[in-house]
């Protein structure tokens, strides 16, 4: 079974966020490769989404997956649909942020 995914407005944003900090930590090359691996990971739930950690204590249904150390994202599973909720890269507080999302 294939599972459609989805990025909410927020993930979107997150994205972008990520490779404009990129961009100017380390230049176009770098930031287009890092966010298309981590859209295109992403993008795999299609075939596995139930990975990574339920966090049921944070929000219902939230899943939490860890990106090459770097990046967690924070997705939910509802019927064939996976919708990406955020992504949090380095040190940003999943917590905080998950909670904020459902407030």
């Amino acid at each position: 079974m294939n599972y459609r995914v989805v990025f909410s407005p927020e993930a979107i944003q997150d994205l972008n966020d990520l490779h404009a900090y990129i961009l100017s930590e380390a230049g176009p090359w770098r930031a287009r490769e890092y966010v298309s691996k981590l859209y295109d990971y992403c993008l795999s739930f299609e075939t596995f989404p139930q990975r990574g950690t339920r966090r049921d204590d944070l929000s219902p249904g939230l899943r939490i997956v860890g990106y090459h150390r770097r990046a967690t994202i924070a997705f939910r599973i509802d019927g064939e649909e996976v919708t990406i909720l955020r992504l949090f890269h380095r040190g940003r507080d999943v917590a905080l942020s998950a909670e904020a999302a459902d407030g």
